[in-house]
């Protein structure tokens, strides 16, 4: 048995009913709840797909060290990434699963967008939302994190643009741990009727760096016909959390999701990402920008659907490594018979900065259509000591000149992001991160 299957089954049946007793939600969805506890428990007991997992090593992973917080803190002054440096068109902030705020112009609130918070929406808004959750794209029934997730959900933000209406001005969501060993299951569902358009910004933060958390969430993004969505998550755990979460895009017929994704913190981090193009001339572009230090291990399992034909994807992963760091990345573009005319496209790239740092990259093809063009690929290499050596020479520092190569590295995804803040963020950070151990 591999590690992996050897994860022992935590917040059992007891747990489950004490967190019931804490909700006070309306039957259907309580309903729904037991329905997803029933499969965990099934899934808990069963060994996770080992092409997905055997390179994450749980092991050490006790989930019942964690509980879930009862309400957040009233402090929650914490640094962030984007929060303070933009004007946005709405803002949403969750700390331990809890919705602390919660605006949106009401311009936009006119026009009949919905933008808060998941727990409060879902069932105030239940006809146009209980329709896509946990219906449309993440499956409960995929594995024991998404059965888990779907029983224990706490908190998260959704996003309802209608029919035809364009947001122009971005959207911002944080999503933050504080209590230590606090466990949290936030979840983040956008739905963009045909013919609609936004860009929402989210942040997942610890309030110190020295906080022990768990979290097992998911993000589902629905865009319809024609719809055009852009959605940058930049995770920023501390170095104690551990985090999974399953993440789906679905996208209609004519349809544009740009997806891009930052990983920067978390002890260990798995994520397990699909995107579906369900009608002719759906296009996805999924970016993905990863900075791994200490003894991180960040892994992620890729997926892009192709169901219709003249349809098109292309993903791009960047990573870079240093000292005792790990990133494991799995990627694979199916082809269904009927999508003719397919454009796939995956590539993954790693640089690494130390000799112990280590970078697994598994791309792969299923293809059922016979007129399509698919291609992948991938590298791995170290800093050219001739580089470094050759900037320093002209008056700059040695870690001046490692910035140097590693924004040169990371350019290609930059180039790709139309938002500046997200680039100016992400350059930032990585800078900063840069920096760490010198």
């Amino acid at each position: 048995m591999s590690a992996a299957a050897a994860t022992p089954i935590a917040f059992g049946e007891d747990v489950f009913e004490a967190f019931l007793a804490t909700r006070n939600e309306p039957e259907w969805l309580v309903n729904q709840r037991r329905e997803a506890f029933a499969t965990y428990l099934k899934l808990a007991e069963k060994p996770l797909d080992p092409e997905e997992y055997k390179r994450v090593d749980l092991r050490a992973f006790q989930p019942e060290r964690y509980a879930i917080p009862q309400g957040a803190s009233a402090d929650q002054s914490v640094s962030t990434l984007m929060q303070d440096r933009a004007e946005f068109g709405g803002a949403v902030t969750h700390w331990d699963g809890n919705c602390v705020s919660s605006q949106l112009t009401e311009e936009l609130a006119q026009k009949g967008v919905l933008f808060g918070s998941l727990a409060e929406l879902l069932v105030s808004e239940k006809d146009k939302l209980a329709p896509y959750f946990l219906s449309k794209a993440v499956d409960p029934a995929t594995d024991r994190f998404s059965a888990w997730h779907a029983a224990y959900w706490t908190g998260g933000t959704v996003l309802f643009v209608p029919r035809n209406v364009e947001v122009d001005v971005p959207l911002y969501s944080l999503i933050g741990l504080q209590q230590d060993k606090g466990a949290d299951f936030s979840h983040t569902l956008v739905i963009l009727e045909d013919g609609a358009s936004a860009t929402l910004l989210e942040e997942t933060v610890s309030s110190s760096p020295d906080a022990d958390g768990l979290h097992c969430g998911a993000v589902e993004l629905i865009v319809g016909v024609g719809a055009r969505l852009r959605y940058v998550q930049l995770q920023n755990w501390s170095g104690k959390v551990r985090h999974f979460a399953h993440q789906s895009g679905r996208v209609a017929r004519d349809g544009m999701l740009q997806w891009t994704v930052g990983a920067l913190g978390a002890k260990t981090s798995h994520i397990h990402q699909d995107v579906h193009l369900d009608g002719r001339g759906a296009h996805a572009q999924v970016n993905g920008v990863t900075f791994a230090t200490d003894r991180q291990l960040l892994s992620y399992y890729t997926q892009q659907t192709h169901h219709e034909p003249d349809t098109q994807s292309d993903l791009l992963y960047k990573e870079v490594l240093r000292d005792k760091s790990r990133v494991v990345w799995r990627g694979m573009i199916k082809v269904d018979k009927d999508a003719q005319k397919t454009d796939g496209y995956q590539r993954n790239d790693a640089l690494m900065l130390s000799q112990d740092a280590r970078a697994d990259a598994i791309p792969g093809l299923e293809i059922e259509a016979d007129d399509v063009r698919c291609t992948h690929g991938a590298t791995a290499g170290r800093v050219d000591d001739e580089q470094v050596f050759y900037a320093m020479c002209r008056g700059l520092s040695r870690y001046e000149a490692m910035h140097m190569i590693v924004e040169g590295f990371f350019a290609e995804v930059y180039d790709r992001i139309p938002v500046e803040l997200v680039r100016e963020t992400l350059s930032q950070t990585v800078e900063k991160k840069l920096g760490i151990g010198d």
